[in-house]
């Protein structure tokens, strides 16, 4: 890591370390560290603003006690991350897939081509595609798909809230051309 408060190579400043983002963003970022044992580039990133990691990981921590699953939300993020072209999250989601949530090359595979190779999960990642590709006008055949995989009203609600969240950290990335600081994947070339 350079020994400046930032990273150059970023579009938008980066902090080099949590001391050196402002000072309402330290204790957040301080929990991360604390949770994850280190603090990944994005979450300094949108320490720029102690609002938007605020609600970032505000967010986050709501999602992680509903009621998807966390190998779903995985898959989720990998199908928007290749949507939306982001390395930096393909890369962080990649990781976190296998390392955390335990999904296999094959699925990790399949979840970045929009589907998943369990039947139940392929209807929330497909889900979760059209919201993202339809811009939330899914069909009424969309929405029966899902309840007939499996899901609830409540499940949808979060799928929903996970393509927004994870459209967000994609947007940002892309935006600020963050570093990444994870194995790299790379995003498919369009066909």
């Amino acid at each position: 890591m350079p020994k400046s408060k930032e990273i150059i190579m970023s579009r938008i400043p980066i902090p080099a370390s949590v001391e050196a983002a402002p000072a309402a963003s330290k204790p957040l970022l301080e929990a991360v560290n604390k949770q994850l044992g280190t603090v990944p580039n994005l979450f300094r990133l949108a320490g720029n603003s102690p609002a938007a990691l605020e609600g970032y990981l505000g967010m986050m921590g709501a999602l992680s006690k509903g009621k998807l699953p966390a190998p779903t939300r995985e898959r989720i993020a990998l199908a928007l991350a290749e949507i939306n072209g982001c390395s930096y999250c393909l890369s962080a989601h990649s990781y976190l897939g296998k390392n955390l949530a335990g999904l296999d090359d094959a699925e990790i595979t399949a979840n970045r081509s929009g589907s998943s190779n369990d039947p139940k999960a392929a209807g929330a990642v497909h889900f979760a595609v059209q919201v993202a590709q339809t811009r939330g006008h899914v069909s009424d055949d969309d929405l029966k798909a899902v309840r007939l995989a499996g899901y609830d009203d409540a499940q949808i609600v979060e799928i929903v809230q996970h393509v927004a969240l994870n459209t967000w950290t994609n947007y940002l990335n892309e935006v600020a051309r963050t570093d990444i600081d994870f194995p790299v994947v790379g995003v498919r070339a369009a066909a």
